[in-house]
């Protein structure tokens, strides 16, 4: 069988990046780009490498996932994730877990040791467990920086006054959510998304990232992909599968993320980010926010930017 050139494609969240929050984006996602990708040149599968990039932006407080996630309105992080073997045709989700650390590790679980594809909250936790994950205190996952932003939120709605850093008052005040897309040398494709949701968001609040075909989805038939931005819109267009299913009828990865993204803006006035990965190592990045953080590494080697124009 001939090996093919490993691509990796990540992102960091479709949003107005403050002037001084960029340069930990783009360190960020390089960091997350530089470890993924040393799996696919190492031989490892495209699955290895899509966790293990998402695994390090989950420890990045710089990024809605994981540790420094955005806070419910009762200031606790709850989390969602989704990984996605295009080969295999396998997925694992997890949603609402308070005491993981790192929520795509638990997606891995999912995948590989059960035969459902979705846990929520306590049980997620316990399967998690069960198989050999840490439970940590949700408290460890909680910044400073985010109780500030929670508390300023809820002054603001008491006073009235509209809330420029929840996303459902403005779509462009922060989308961080991460996520991953990789082609391995045996040419199967992976994805994986992870997000902390929402700030100020109802406990119980279950965004697109770990949706199949929402947030997250692969199929080596098709093509990989992950998004960040809005959930909501991207849930009732199900936008994830729509892009794919672009790529599998003949349209180009490039042409088809930037057709997504137009068709969520004209038909529900959303806002998001794409990457999106062919199994013949063709890919396409589009966002309609001001930024989004991204890395893509294949033969011509890594780059990293906080937007991308095509």
């Amino acid at each position: 069988m001939r090996k093919v050139t490993p691509v990796l494609l990540v992102h960091g969240g479709a949003w107005a990046i403050p002037e001084d929050a960029r340069e930990a984006h783009r360190q960020g996602v390089s960091t997350a780009l530089a470890q993924g990708y040393a799996v696919l040149e190492k031989g490892g599968s495209a699955l290895d490498a899509v966790e293990a990039a998402v695994t390090v932006l989950e420890d990045d407080p710089t990024f809605d996932a994981a540790t420094g996630s955005f806070l419910t309105r009762d200031g606790r992080v709850q989390m969602d994730a989704l990984l996605m073997d295009g080969a295999r045709m396998l997925a694992g989700g997890v949603a609402c877990v308070e005491r993981l650390k790192n929520p795509i590790q638990a997606a891995r679980l999912v995948l590989e040791k059960s035969h459902h594809v979705y846990f929520v909250g306590q049980g997620a936790e316990e399967f998690a467990q069960e198989h050999g994950m840490a439970l940590i205190d949700n408290a460890e996952l909680v910044l400073d920086r985010e109780r500030e932003r929670l508390r300023s939120a809820q002054e603001k709605a008491k006073a009235g006054l509209p809330d420029t850093t929840f996303a459902g008052d403005d779509p462009l005040a922060s989308h961080d959510t991460v996520g991953a897309v990789a082609l391995d040398s045996e040419g199967r494709i992976a994805a994986a998304t992870s997000t902390g949701g929402t700030l100020n968001k109802a406990p119980g609040r279950v965004g697109d990232s770990s949706l199949i075909g929402c947030g997250c989805y692969a199929d080596n038939l098709s093509a990989a992909v992950s998004l960040t931005g809005w959930g909501e819109p991207i849930m009732k267009l199900v936008l994830g599968k729509w892009a794919t299913d672009r790529v599998q009828s003949g349209m180009a990865p490039e042409e088809a993320a930037q057709a997504a993204i137009a068709y969520l803006a004209r038909r529900l006035q959303g806002h998001a980010g794409m990457i999106l990965l062919s199994p013949d190592g063709r890919w396409g990045i589009a966002h309609n926010t001001p930024q989004m953080a991204w890395g893509v590494c294949d033969a011509q080697g890594p780059r990293v930017g906080l937007e991308f124009r095509g």
